[in-house]
């Protein structure tokens, strides 16, 4: 009688848990397509499970959660764990995997920063530390564009030979020892070929083997890199447009591809269909996205325009929620990326301005200037504790590097490259970075110990 009992209890137990999860779950819901103005949905919703629609929830709750539970389920699937999962990705990504591809390092320790807080910086300046550099390996044109990996184990390299580079993080740094005894180390580790005209940008799956590149050729292709054979691509996206960035959505289900085209085309991953926001404001005819770039829960996303726009999107709506006309004056926008929490972007442009900008009012919050760019397509970067801002100096072919919290210059070192690097990239899990251009070779700095 007593097992009954408990029996009883314990599945009454479970029963009230599974319900108040339900309604836990179903407001999160409501509230996510309440505050991203799908209202019909949110009524339909409401309705169907019996949840008030005005249900609370912080801000991006719903997405948050998500990208947490994916990046356990991640974890999990790395240290073995089996996955009850239904979702099946095998029609795109390759089974086999180079061990423990996308396992994020813990990142160094640093302070959250309030960038908008009004405070006296005068004199408090840090001193960004001494870096040794290497040349890593050359291309046989332009090496135009650079993108670590999400756990900053690899770095790939496009160029306008048509072909990308893949180096291996644990070789350079195996190749910089000075006490090397293990004979010459050879840090690039595949070499694609598969476009046809220059390759703009590049991405990495953050879950899977799977790299991406951007072309002239208007196509997106995936590559697989863990298979040391493969030098072609395994599927192809055609764009009907000049495809100038990408980037993969942090659940690896969507990529975005900024092109000639004035509004960013998303494509959903494994169908490869395409969509268009419905709510575009007033571009004009030089309204090419020069950069797109997801934030770090994939709930907005941020174009760099030509017409030297910084825009805004909705994540899950892809509407246009801010457009900061003429954040670079006339002059082409050239990069934009997110701070980690979401709240600011950081963004470049041809008038020899690096910005800092509040998501949540659009408002100009710092400006990193003493680095002149009038020409190529520079990007302004924040080093992996957002303690500094990196960018390049045109004329003097140097890279430049500001107090990210007081915007005062802090150093000014020669980038070692003959003619102005095109590209700056740091890692996100340590301190190195890596620098490409003209003179078609690959550099990489890492902080001397």
């Amino acid at each position: 009688m007593d097992s009954n009992n408990n029996n009883s209890c314990s599945i009454l137990e479970k029963t009230l848990r599974d319900g108040k999860l339900f309604r836990q779950v179903n407001s999160l819901i409501v509230a996510h397509l309440r505050d991203h103005n799908l209202s019909q949905a949110a009524n339909a919703v409401a309705s169907a499970t019996m949840t008030p629609l005005n249900a609370e929830a912080p801000q991006n709750r719903l997405t948050e959660l998500v990208a947490k539970g994916l990046a356990v389920e991640k974890d999990e699937i790395l240290r073995g764990v089996p996955s009850n999962s239904l979702y099946d990705t095998s029609t795109l990504i390759p089974a086999t995997a180079t061990a423990a591809y996308g396992s994020i390092p813990a990142p160094r320790a640093a302070a959250v920063v309030d960038f908008s807080a009004v405070q006296d910086t005068k004199g408090s300046s840090k001193s960004f530390p001494k870096h040794e550099t290497r040349h890593l390996s050359e291309h046989k044109n332009i090496a135009r564009c650079a993108r670590f990996s999400p756990d900053g184990r690899f770095i790939a390299t496009g160029s306008a030979d048509t072909s990308i580079k893949l180096f291996e993080v644990a070789k350079i740094k195996q190749m910089m020892l000075p006490d090397s005894t293990d004979g010459p180390v050879r840090p690039v580790i595949r070499t694609f070929y598969d476009h046809i005209q220059p390759i703009n940008d590049l991405d990495f799956h953050p879950q899977n083997t799977v790299l991406i590149s951007g072309g002239k050729d208007h196509t997106i292709k995936f590559f697989d890199f863990s298979k040391a054979t493969a030098k072609r691509a395994f599927r192809v996206i055609q764009d009907t447009h000049n495809v100038r960035s990408v980037s993969f959505h942090p659940s690896g289900d969507f990529l975005l591809a900024g092109t000639d085209h004035p509004i960013a085309h998303l494509y959903d991953v494994n169908t490869f269909q395409c969509y268009l926001s419905a709510n575009v404001p007033e571009i004009s005819v030089n309204g090419a996205i020069n950069q797109v770039r997801y934030s770090s829960t994939g709930g907005m996303y941020v174009t760099a325009s030509k017409d030297g726009a910084i825009r805004l999107w909705d994540g899950v709506s892809a509407n246009c929620v801010r457009s900061i006309v003429g954040a670079h004056g006339t002059a082409e926008a050239t990069s934009a990326n997110f701070t980690k929490d979401q709240r600011f972007v950081l963004s470049c442009g041809k008038d020899s301005t690096v910005k800092l900008w509040e998501v949540s009012s659009g408002r100009l919050v710092k400006q990193y200037l003493g680095a002149t760019h009038t020409q190529l397509r520079f990007q302004a970067v924040f080093n992996d504790t957002e303690e500094f801002v990196l960018s390049i100096d045109e004329p003097s072919n140097e890279i430049v590097i500001w107090d990210a919290l007081t915007a005062e210059k802090v150093a000014k070192w020669s980038s070692n490259h003959i003619g102005a690097p095109r590209w700056i990239e740091h890692s996100p899990a340590e301190a190195a970075f890596i620098t490409c251009g003209t003179d078609r070779s690959v550099r990489f700095w890492k902080e001397i110990l």
